[in-house]
């Protein structure tokens, strides 16, 4: 998947928009059950981990490209993780949001959303995989505020809704994981509403 500057830019601002409407939602629904282990607060915490790490990262220079794209990012990614820590630092980054996390998340937001506004995407930056321009990178961002807004509108029993330009990334993005790994034959039967591969069915 190759994207402009101005469409990865743009693809993760209306994704972080679509994040912050869905806290929005939330009320003082904090304690209560969002993603597996995790509760409302712990899910809205991990992602904003989305937009935080964009943050982390650019003080981080990288010296070369290690990791050329999106999907490698994510092949890298989910071979090395450790799904324990990830649930940790869930749990962590919830708590870290405070008292008032909704206005919290919104802080990040406006706060990360400037400094990206700075940049061009010829940036180098050290992710947990390796070295990457920051145009590659942030489509990776964009798909996480996605699903996991999903995640989160699901908990809140919301509607699924998502901007086009962020969800055609997000789509496309699985799209080309699906081929990589050899699951696009199972991909385009459960999207055609056929008879498909088991239930926890995942490109990831």
């Amino acid at each position: 998947m190759v994207v402009s500057w101005a469409d990865a830019r743009t693809a993760f601002s209306d994704a972080a928009g679509s994040f912050l409407r869905t806290v929005s939602l939330v009320e003082d629904r904090w304690a209560e059950p969002g993603l597996g282990e995790w509760d409302v607060r712990a899910l809205v915490g991990h992602t904003s981990r989305a937009l935080l790490t964009v943050e982390t990262y650019l003080d981080r220079p990288a010296a070369a490209v290690e990791v050329a794209s999106a999907v490698d990012y994510f092949s890298a990614a989910t071979a090395t993780g450790d799904p324990a820590a990830v649930t940790a630092r869930g749990r962590d980054a919830g708590e870290a949001l405070g008292p008032a996390p909704a206005a919290a998340v919104a802080e990040i937001a406006e706060r990360v959303l400037a400094l990206v506004g700075t940049r061009d995407g010829s940036e180098l930056v050290t992710t947990i995989a390796g070295g990457m321009r920051l145009v590659d990178y942030l489509p990776t961002r964009t798909f996480e505020l996605v699903v996991h807004t999903l995640d989160l509108a699901r908990a809140l029993s919301a509607p699924l809704e998502i901007p086009a330009r962020p969800a055609a990334q997000a789509l496309a993005l699985v799209a080309d994981l699906a081929v990589t790994r050899g699951r696009a034959g199972d991909l385009l039967l459960l999207a055609t509403g056929r008879p498909g591969p088991a239930a926890g069915f995942s490109v990831l």
